[in-house]
């Protein structure tokens, strides 16, 4: 019953992550869709495993409201490949929702709940 009840939870939760993941890699430095992937399934020590169109899908929504963009660069072996990155605005906007949902996890008397 916990182990389903859990798995639910965890499933609506990491829908809703999918932004924060994709704005902290890019945060990091420009990646192309694999990249962006790997850096989403390392650092979030597997527990968020997504698909490459979802990725893309994300993007072209970020890409048409300026949040992000992207460069053509030569791959490693074949056609040029989109390299995504944060433009100002997508950088302003992830530091403002950071300031706005994630610091308040820092809060001691939340820290001492999650502890």
């Amino acid at each position: 019953m916990i182990n389903e009840l859990l798995t639910t939870w965890e499933e609506t939760y990491k829908k809703g992550q999918l932004t924060l993941w994709i704005f902290l890699s890019l945060k990091e430095s420009s990646k192309y869709v694999t990249e962006i992937k790997e850096f989403i399934e390392k650092n979030s020590k597997g527990t968020i495993i997504c698909e490459e169109q979802s990725i893309y899908r994300s993007l072209r929504k970020f890409y048409h409201v300026k949040i992000v963009d992207f460069e053509l660069k030569d791959g490693h072996k074949g056609p040029e490949r989109k390299y995504y990155y944060l433009t100002s605005l997508g950088k302003e906007l992830l530091e403002k929702f950071i300031q706005r949902n994630i610091i308040l996890f820092y809060n001691n008397p939340i820290k001492k709940l999650i502890d």
